[in-house]
C-alpha cells in the first residue's frame, strides 16, 4: 500500500529531507565554525608576532638611545676639562644629575684613565665614587673592550649620527634588568690632546623595570607589561627574551597581548550555535570585521614604515630613506651611464626665526618651505629634510647643466618671498651647494661632502645664491681652517688685534659725545683681516669671548680719561648667554676704573630675544651697575616698531641700508622718520649709522636723531690719532668737521 499523497510518510519527509538538512546545516555550521576559529587564532597570531617584534625593537632603540644621549656631554671639551679638573659641581650638574632629570638615567659614573673611580651619581644624588662597585663586576668588560678599541683606533659604528664608540650591553644590577652602556669624554674640537684608551670613560645605567616598563606599557600600549627572570606566563600572556650581546637571555618582557581575533570570537560564536541563518549572517559579519581589522592592521604598519622612513614635521623623506634612494640612483648611474646631482639646502638666518619668534614659528616656516621645494623640483625628484633647516634634492636622468641652474634659481627666488608667520612678515633665504655624478664622483660620501663643500662656499658668496661644486672650492675648507687657526694664535700674541674708534656726534652743533671701539687684525703676512672674515669665525669657534674681552678691556682703559660722554662696545648673542658675562664686564670696569655709566653694549635684537634667560638676566645685572645698552642695526632681520616697547634698552640704532636710501622712492626716509618719533616716545635716544653725504645729515637732524656716525664725520682711526684731531690740550671735544678723517 502507498502512502496517501495527502499525507506522506514523516519518516521518509525526515530521511529524505531533514536529516539531509540538518546535516548539511551542521556541516555548514561546523565549517563556519572552523573557519571563523582560524580566522580568530591568526587574527591574534599576527597580532602578537608585531607585538613580540615592538618589544624587541623598542628595548633596542632604547639601548641605542642611551648611548647617543651620553654623546651629548661626553664628546665636549668642557668635559675633558671639568673632569681632568676633578671640578665635582661642574661634573654632577652636567654629567650626572642631569642625566636623571633629562634623560631619566638611574645612575651615572665617570673613571679615570686607569679606572679608578671619579665621580658617581644613583638617583639623581651625588653618591660615594666608591659606589662604582656596586656595577663594576659587569662594567669592567665593556669598559675593556672599549679601551681596546680606542688604542687601536677602530671606529666601526661611527657616522654622522654616532660622534664616538662606545660599549653597551643589558645587565643584571642589584638583581635588576638594567641597560649599561659605556662612553669615553672625548674632545668635540679635537684640541685637547688625549691618550688613546686612557680617556676618562662615562657610565650611564637605566633599569628596565619599575618606571621604564610604566613608560614603555603607557607609550606602546603593552597591557600589563612586566619583566620577569623566566619565561613562565600566566593564561593569556605572552613573554619576549631580552638577550645581551652574547646572545645570554637575560629575562623576559612579559604582557597580555591585544587579541582582537579572540574578542570577536566570543560575541560572535553563540548566534552561530543559536540560529543557523544567523549565523550565515554573523559568518558574513565576521569576514567583513576581520578584512577591516586586517586592513587596519596593514594601515598602522604602513604608518610606522611612513614614520621610518618620513620626516614628522614636513613629511617629506628622511635621512634615512635619503640614503636608501641615493645608493638606488647611484646604482642606475653606475649600470646606465646616465648622470644625477645632488643639492645640499640650508635656510639663510633660521636660527633668528627660531630666537625671536619662537620654534613654533620656525616649525611653520620649515614646513611651508618644504612646500615651496616640491613646487619647485620636478616630480621624479626626491626632496628630503635631513634635520634642522637642512634639506637635499636628489635629482635623475640630468640632460644638461642647465636644468641644475633652472632648478636652483627656481629654489632661491622661491625662499625670498616672505613667509607669514605669528603676524609678521620673515625673510630668510636658501644657500644651495650642488654636486654632480658622476664628474665630482660615484660615491654617496664624495659627493655630500662635495655638495656641502659647494654649500659652504655659496654662503661665503653672500648667502641666498647657490654654487655648484670645483676642485678649488676645496680650497676654501682649507683657507678656514687655517685662518680659525691664526685666530687662535693671534690671541695669545699681543700685537695682531688693535682697537679703532670710530667718533660719535651730536646731531645739532656736531659735537663729539662718544666713540664706538672696532676691532682689527693685522695679520702678520695676510695683512688686513676684516670684520666680517672673522668675527663669525670666531663666533662658531667659540673664541668670541676672549676677543669681546680683550675689546672691552683695551676701549675701557683707553678711554678712561677721554673727555667723552659715551665709550660704545658691541656684545655679541654668544657673549650675553654666558651666565658670567655680567662678572666678567664688572670685574673690566673695576680693574680699569673706568665709570660704567659711560659703558653703553650695542647689541642685536636676537640677544635681546633670548629664550633661555641667560642674556636677560645679565642685561638686567649691568643695567643695575649703571651700564647703558643700545639696539643694533635696527631695521634689519625681524626688528618691528611694535616691539620698541618691549625691548630693554636706552638708545636705537638705526641701520646704515635705510640712510642710504635717503633721496630714493624706496619709502626709507619715512621709515627712519616713524623709528625716531616711536623712539621719543618710549623715552629711547637714536644713532644714524652711516651717514656719508651732507644731506643725509641735514635730513636726520631735522626730523629729530640724536646722534650721528660715519664717514662724512669721522672714519675709525687708532687712539692716537682720534686724540690728535678732537682732543685739544684742555682735553676739550671739538666739533666735527666734514670730510672725515684719514683711517
Amino acid at each position: 500500500m502507498f502512502p496517501s499523497l495527502d499525507h506522506p510518510d514523516p519518516r521518509r519527509f525526515i530521511l529524505r529531507t531533514v536529516i539531509p538538512f540538518f546535516v548539511l546545516a551542521v556541516l555548514l555550521n561546523a565549517f563556519a565554525g572552523g573557519l571563523l576559529y582560524w580566522s580568530t587564532a591568526e587574527a591574534d597570531r599576527l597580532t602578537i608576532q608585531r607585538q613580540e617584534a615592538l618589544a624587541a625593537l623598542v628595548v633596542s632603540q632604547l639601548q641605542a638611545n642611551v648611548a647617543l644621549q651620553q654623546e651629548s656631554v661626553t664628546v665636549w671639551d668642557d668635559a675633558v676639562n671639568g673632569v681632568s679638573a676633578r671640578d665635582l659641581d661642574w661634573v654632577d650638574v652636567n654629567l650626572g644629575s642631569w642625566m636623571n632629570s633629562y634623560f631619566g638615567h638611574d645612575a651615572a659614573y665617570i673613571i679615570g684613565g686607569d679606572d679608578s673611580p671619579i665621580y658617581a651619581s644613583v638617583g639623581g644624588t651625588v653618591a660615594s665614587p666608591q659606589r662604582l662597585a656596586d656595577i663594576w663586576e659587569q662594567a669592567a668588560p665593556l669598559a675593556a673592550g672599549l679601551r681596546s678599541r680606542l688604542r687601536a683606533g677602530d671606529e666601526t659604528g661611527v657616522s654622522d649620527r654616532v660622534m664616538t664608540i662606545g660599549a653597551s650591553d643589558l645587565v643584571e644590577i642589584n638583581g635588576r634588568p638594567a641597560i649599561l652602556s659605556v662612553k669615553p669624554i672625548v674632545s668635540d674640537s679635537g684640541d685637547i690632546e688625549q691618550v688613546p684608551g686612557q680617556e676618562h670613560l662615562h657610565l650611564a645605567m637605566r633599569y628596565l623595570d619599575d618606571s621604564l616598563v610604566e613608560e614603555l606599557q603607557h607609550n606602546y600600549l603593552l597591557d600589563g607589561l612586566r619583566f620577569d627572570w623566566s619565561a613562565e606566563t600566566g593564561p593569556d600572556e605572552v613573554s619576549s627574551p631580552l638577550r645581551t650581546a652574547g646572545r645570554t637571555v637575560l629575562g623576559y618582557f612579559v604582557w597580555t597581548p591585544f587579541r582582537p581575533g579572540s574578542i570577536v570570537y566570543a560575541h560572535v560564536w553563540p548566534v552561530l550555535i543559536s540560529l543557523f541563518l544567523a549565523g550565515m549572517t554573523a559568518l558574513a559579519g565576521l569576514i567583513l570585521v576581520l578584512r577591516r581589522r586586517s586592513l587596519a592592521l596593514t594601515r598602522t604598519q604602513a604608518e610606522i614604515q611612513h614614520l621610518a622612513s618620513h620626516d614628522v614635521l614636513t613629511g617629506l623623506p628622511n635621512r634615512r630613506q635619503f640614503e636608501h634612494r641615493m645608493a638606488q640612483a647611484l646604482e642606475t648611474v653606475s649600470a646606465g651611464g646616465s648622470t644625477l646631482a645632488l643639492l645640499y639646502l640650508d635656510l639663510d638666518r633660521f636660527k633668528e626665526v627660531n630666537d625671536t619668534l619662537g620654534h613654533a614659528a620656525g616649525d611653520t616656516l620649515l614646513r611651508e618651505f618644504s612646500e615651496r621645494l616640491l613646487a619647485c623640483a620636478r616630480p621624479t625628484d626626491m626632496v628630503a629634510r635631513l634635520g634642522g633647516d637642512e634639506f637635499v634634492i636628489v635629482v635623475e636622468g640630468l640632460e644638461d647643466q642647465q636644468e641644475i641652474d633652472q632648478l636652483c634659481l627656481r629654489v632661491v627666488e622661491s625662499a625670498r618671498h616672505p613667509f607669514e608667520l605669528a603676524g609678521t612678515q620673515v625673510f630668510v633665504g636658501v644657500s644651495i651647494g650642488v654636486a654632480l655624478c658622476p664628474r665630482d664622483g660615484v660615491s654617496a660620501n664624495d659627493l655630500s661632502r662635495k655638495a656641502d663643500i659647494a654649500l659652504y662656499a655659496a654662503k661665503a658668496n653672500g648667502r641666498s645664491g647657490y654654487a655648484i661644486f670645483k676642485d678649488d672650492m676645496e680650497a676654501l675648507i682649507v683657507e678656514r681652517r687655517a685662518l680659525e687657526r691664526d685666530l687662535r694664535s693671534a690671541l695669545d700674541q699681543p700685537g695682531q688685534f688693535e682697537v679703532h674708534y670710530q667718533p660719535l656726534f651730536e646731531a645739532k652743533g656736531r659735537t663729539l659725545v662718544g666713540v664706538e671701539s672696532l676691532l682689527r687684525w693685522n695679520h702678520p703676512t695676510r695683512g688686513r683681516v676684516g670684520p666680517d672674515a672673522f668675527i663669525p669665525l670666531a663666533e662658531e669657534s667659540g673664541l668670541i669671548e676672549a676677543l669681546g674681552e680683550f675689546v672691552l678691556r683695551q676701549a675701557c682703559s683707553t678711554a678712561k680719561e677721554w673727555p667723552i660722554r659715551t665709550l660704545a662696545v658691541n656684545v655679541s648673542a654668544a657673549e650675553l648667554k654666558s651666565p658670567a658675562y655680567a662678572m666678567r664686564v664688572a670685574n673690566i670696569l673695576m680693574s680699569t676704573g673706568f665709570s660704567p655709566g659711560r659703558l653703553e653694549l650695542e647689541v642685536t635684537e636676537t640677544a635681546m630675544s633670548d629664550t633661555d634667560g641667560h642674556c636677560q638676566a645679565n642685561i638686567a645685572a649691568l643695567r643695575e651697575m649703571g651700564v647703558h645698552f643700545a639696539l643694533d642695526d635696527f631695521g634689519t632681520g625681524f626688528s618691528s616698531l611694535g616691539r620698541l616697547q618691549q625691548l630693554d634698552v636706552d638708545r636705537i640704532k638705526i641701520d646704515r641700508s635705510f640712510i642710504h636710501g635717503f633721496g630714493t622712492d624706496n619709502g626709507d626716509e619715512a621709515i627712519v622718520r616713524a623709528i625716531i618719533h616711536l623712539a621719543k616716545a618710549t623715552g629711547l635716544k637714536t644713532t644714524a649709522e652711516g651717514v656719508e653725504t651732507e644731506e643725509q645729515s641735514r635730513i636726520l637732524g631735522k626730523i629729530g636723531c640724536d646722534e650721528l656716525q660715519g664717514f662724512l664725520l669721522g672714519k675709525p682711526c687708532e687712539a692716537a690719532a682720534l686724540e690728535e684731531r678732537f682732543f685739544g690740550a684742555d682735553r676739550t671735544p671739538t666739533s666735527a668737521k666734514v670730510g672725515g678723517m684719514p683711517t
